[in-house]
C-alpha cells in the first residue's frame, strides 16, 4: 500500500511540474491535472506490457522474415512492431494526442 501511494505521489508531482512547465497552456484546475496523471500513470501500467509483448514477437518474427524474405523485409516487421506508442501521456488521456499500437517504417 506504501509503495502504491509513493507511486501516485511521484506520478502527480511529474504532472504538475510538466503540466506548469508548459506557458501556452490554459489554466486547468488541480483536480484535472490529477485526473490526467492518474489515468495517464494507470494506462501505461496497462498498455505498456501488452505493446513490449507485441514487441517481442515483432522481433522474432523479423528473424524469421530475415530467413526468409531478407534483411528489408525483416527491417519492417522489426520496425512496425517496436516503433510508436509506448507511454500514455497525459496528452493522450486529453484527447490532444493519439496511441499509435504499430509504428510506420520510414
Amino acid at each position: 500500500m506504501k509503495r502504491l501511494a509513493a507511486i501516485v505521489g511521484v506520478a502527480l508531482l511529474m504532472t504538475s511540474t510538466a503540466a506548469q512547465a508548459t506557458e501556452n497552456a490554459p489554466e486547468r484546475s488541480t483536480g484535472a491535472q490529477i485526473g490526467t496523471g492518474v489515468g495517464s500513470m494507470v494506462g501505461s501500467a496497462v498498455y505498456f506490457p501488452f505493446k513490449a509483448s507485441f514487441c517481442i514477437l515483432g522481433g522474432v518474427s523479423s528473424g524469421f522474415a530475415l530467413l526468409f524474405g531478407g534483411t528489408r523485409a525483416a527491417e519492417k516487421v522489426a520496425g512496425t512492431t517496436c516503433r510508436g506508442t509506448w507511454v500514455i501521456s497525459p496528452q493522450i488521456v486529453e484527447g490532444k494526442e493519439t496511441v499509435h499500437f504499430a509504428g510506420k517504417t520510414p
